[in-house]
């Protein structure tokens, strides 16, 4: 494979970034009163920003060209891109110098869960946890996990995706209040794994069988927003407990770095707490 994929998703990006900038907030005048026939920047007025040439940026557009480092930090300024932003436009940058240099391996379709993690599971016994692997595939979760948001079990090995169920399951659209910023998020985090990469077979399907099933997706996905989340917190409404807001945190293990745990918990105490520990032990308290 080439750096070609990578660049090409610089280029989008950038793109897209620009139309949603107006020359104001980026400190530029008006020029004239003509109505501009673009929305957000043009081309040209990135390139003067960055202080280099119009022939230059369109070429880094293009995705015929990787912008050097002095220019790459320019384009970041003068774009506002934030943190995460940066991360993934410096991400694909560097994939494409190193796809340029060796074969970059075949990713696997979906990898068994690291026999460590699987023993870890089996032991976290009042902690909901979950085995997430590439393009958030949900490879292995404990007992109070399947209890705490569906049945995993009950889904087809092929579709125990995490985006795909947030999308596709009515029962995760029930779990989620907040549904929509959670779904947002997803979308997000899987645009940040697709500038790593970009031409995985797999996320590439899922990515079109999302944008062709959901409309939301689809539009979500063409803002190319990205985040990158290893801990936050959620609100769930559990059919047998009760509403309850949980932690969670994510934990990237070293012996499968493509594999991560995240475990869900709540501060000692509170009724989240006290509802979260009704939940392993299986009883439902009354409402109030």
């Amino acid at each position: 494979m080439t750096g070609s994929a990578h660049l090409r998703e610089l280029g989008e990006f950038l793109r897209h970034r620009r139309g949603q900038l107006t020359p104001a907030q980026v400190g530029l005048p008006e020029r004239g009163r003509t109505r501009r026939r673009v929305q957000g920047l043009r081309r040209e007025e990135v390139a003067e920003l960055a202080t280099i040439s119009t022939d230059y940026y369109v070429r880094i557009e293009q995705g015929r060209l990787a912008p050097s480092p002095a220019v790459l930090d320019a384009l970041v300024r003068e774009l506002r891109l934030d943190g995460d932003q940066r991360k993934y436009v410096e991400g694909l940058v560097g994939q494409a110098a190193r796809a340029g240099r060796r074969r970059t391996p075949r990713r696997t379709a979906r990898p068994r869960v690291h026999p460590h993690l699987s023993r870890l599971l089996g032991q976290l016994t009042g902690t909901p946890a979950i085995v997430f692997g590439p393009r958030l595939d949900i490879l292995a979760w404990n007992p109070l996990a399947a209890r705490l948001l569906c049945d995993f079990a009950a889904v087809p090995e092929p579709e125990r995706n995490y985006v795909r169920m947030v999308f596709t399951d009515p029962v995760m659209r029930e779990v989620y209040p907040e549904w929509e910023d959670v779904a947002r998020t997803c979308v997000e985090v899987l645009r940040m794994e697709a500038g790593t990469h970009p031409t995985d077979p797999a996320l590439t399907a899922l990515v079109g069988e999302l944008s062709v099933t959901d409309q939301q997706f689809r539009v979500w996905w063409a803002e190319h927003r990205v985040a990158h989340q290893d801990f936050g917190s959620k609100r769930i409404a559990h059919p047998a407990v009760g509403d309850l807001t949980l932690d969670w945190d994510t934990f990237r293990y070293a012996g499968a770095p493509e594999q991560q745990l995240v475990l869900w918990s709540a501060e000692p105490g509170t009724r989240d707490a006290e509802r979260l520990a009704d939940l392993a032990r299986g009883t439902a308290p009354s409402r109030d």
